[in-house]
């Protein structure tokens, strides 16, 4: 199937880029990797009569260090994540999460702004930013917005972007000397979509107690799930194979799988309490620089 007719335009700067998209507004798409979005033209899913390409814009491609966070930029691919020291260094949850990202072909042209902007609950990078409490920034010809995460993802497939505005950078917190990380996918095959994922991060304070927890779900509701209950719990807390039972208890239990042809509901449920469990091991472990 082809897709319904659309104007397509190629920006050389960010400033032309938002001038088009303010005199778009609502009829008008960013074309990044293209990954998600060229399926879903071709599947008449979506139809925006504008597209403006920032492949152009080489501004826009960078990772880097700025004020205790890692700064990605809106072109920044998959790929350039799974190869970058910074990550490597500075966030060992998206550093663990990166090679689980689609398969090679899709890393080497996907972006991870356009896959949080997409907003697909089967989507990983999303599970991964709730977990990190990462911000996103949209920019528009009148200026710069800096959303939270967990208010930024609004529904399925629904962000929280006005008209006119775009994805420019993600701002993910830097890891310390006691933070660590990891993202745990089940998947049928390399390429296919998240069976379950879950996405653990944690910080410690100076007594070894868990000063901060983030934890994330993939798959297993309408939207990437992000389970408040667990992390508000386990704050405060000394880690303990009991305390880390009990979040996975909660996951399980806050979780909306459902059936379909990658397993029945009660087996992600399963799945989910497992690998809740296992992540938060995980990122204990690299939090007290075990692993």
């Amino acid at each position: 199937m082809y897709p319904p007719a659309f104007d397509y335009a190629v920006p050389r700067s960010l400033d032309e880029a938002l001038d088009l998209l303010a005199e778009v507004g609502d009829e008008g798409r960013v074309l990044a990797g293209g990954q998600s979005l060229i399926p879903m033209m071709k599947l008449r899913l979506a139809a925006p009569a504008h597209l403006v390409d920032i492949n152009e814009i080489s501004e826009l491609s960078y990772i880097r260090e700025v004020n205790g966070h890692l700064a990605i930029g809106a072109l920044t691919r998959h790929a350039d994540v799974v190869r970058s020291e910074i990550v490597g260094a500075g966030c060992s949850t998206m550093a663990s999460a990166a090679p689980w990202v689609a398969d090679p072909l899709v890393r080497n042209r996907g972006t991870v702004c356009g896959s949080v902007a997409h907003c697909d609950p089967e989507g990983d990078w999303n599970s991964v930013m709730l977990a990190l409490g990462a911000e996103v920034v949209a920019r528009s010809r009148t200026g710069e917005r800096v959303i939270p995460i967990s208010d930024f993802v609004v529904d399925f497939f629904t962000n929280a972007l006005e008209p006119g505005e775009m994805v420019t950078e993600l701002r993910v917190p830097r890891d310390d000397e006691r933070s660590g990380g990891c993202y745990l996918k089940l998947e049928r095959k390399i390429g296919d979509y998240a069976t379950v994922g879950v996405a653990a991060h944690l910080r410690l304070d100076e007594r070894g107690r868990i000063g901060r927890a983030g934890l994330a779900l993939t798959s297993v509701a309408p939207v990437n799930l992000e389970v408040e209950e667990a992390e508000r719990m386990m704050a405060g807390q000394e880690p303990s194979e009991e305390l880390f039972a009990e979040a996975a208890e909660i996951a399980a239990r806050t979780c909306q799988p459902q059936s379909d042809v990658r397993g029945p509901a009660e087996y992600k449920r399963a799945v989910v309490r497992a690998y809740t469990r296992r992540a938060l091991h995980q990122a204990l472990a690299t939090a007290r620089g075990e692993r």
